[in-house]
């Protein structure tokens, strides 16, 4: 299974967009300065999500990217096809010749992987960028957030 960068960074610089953009602009040097992604790679990314209709860009001081809609109506889902063909389950695909063997025949597996992968799409076409600045995406995601240490807020 295989979910691209691609993928994961332009799900990421969108998220960012809907937190830091306000009504403004969001430059690619801030998304990259935050989220330690390199600009010209989110440049390309920006291209396809433009032209997915998913971002729109602002000439001019101050400009820079904006969300083409409101964050409860960009689903996650989009933002991977945009940039990518989706999440790879299988070793094969719908349009190859030969199947995950090597001759016409799939694997023992392949409507298992097939399926996982049918359950992810339908996964992030449910989740909008919305749950995301909610936190109501469920799981075990807030493994990974930032400490606060025992000093902050001014205690010694």
């Amino acid at each position: 299974m295989k979910l691209t960068a691609k993928a994961r960074y332009a799900v990421t610089a969108m998220a960012d967009i809907a937190r830091f953009g306000g009504e403004g602009a969001v430059t690619l040097g801030d998304i990259a300065e935050r989220q330690k992604i390199s600009q010209s790679f989110l440049e390309q990314l920006f291209r396809k999500l433009r032209e997915a209709g998913l971002v729109a860009s602002q000439r001019g001081a101050g400009g820079g990217y904006g969300l083409a809609l409101p964050p409860a109506d960009i689903r996650i889902g989009d933002i991977v096809r945009a940039v990518d063909a989706g999440v790879v389950t299988t070793a094969c695909s719908p349009e190859a010749i030969r199947g995950c063997t090597g001759t016409q025949a799939r694997c023992l597996t392949h409507d298992l992987w097939d399926e996982l992968g049918r359950h992810i799409d339908v996964f992030l076409s449910a989740i909008t960028l919305q749950d995301i600045l909610d936190k109501r995406v469920l799981g075990r995601a807030s493994i990974g957030e930032p400490l606060v240490p025992a000093n902050a807020g001014g205690q010694k």
